[in-house]
């Protein structure tokens, strides 16, 4: 398994931008896929973004155009950068990454084996 560990999240007001990162530990390869969820308590845990084997971007509806994932392999870290952000993306999001997912489980968290502990982002109007 991989070890995963969230940064970044925090108070901002809508319209903001804030970064989210990522750092991975472990048995990381470079097939992994990498992603990013959001859960608000009682809610499922809802896709936000996905890199599929580090490579191809995915991005859930609702953030497409405010929100990009992106990483670094030399820091073995990926990020989300958020745009424009609503009060609606409140939310604590979890990093992600399963080693042989396939590409019609992006957006599925229960195909994901590794899990970050989860950062909160809160959105004020």
């Amino acid at each position: 398994q991989v070890s995963l560990n969230e940064f970044g999240g925090r108070l901002v007001q809508a319209g903001d931008s804030l970064r989210l990162s990522c750092a991975a530990s472990g048995r990381t390869s470079g097939s992994d896929t990498m992603a990013w969820f959001r859960q608000l308590p009682g809610k499922e845990r809802e896709f936000v973004a996905a890199l599929f084997r580090r490579n191809r971007p995915y991005y859930a509806d609702s953030v497409k155009g405010r929100f990009t994932i992106s990483r670094d392999d030399a820091k073995n870290t990926i990020y989300l950068q958020m745009n424009s952000l609503k009060p609606e993306d409140t939310a604590v999001y979890y990093c992600a990454a399963d080693r042989d997912l396939i590409l019609g489980s992006v957006s599925n968290p229960n195909a994901y084996d590794s899990w970050g502990q989860g950062t909160q982002v809160t959105v004020s109007s």
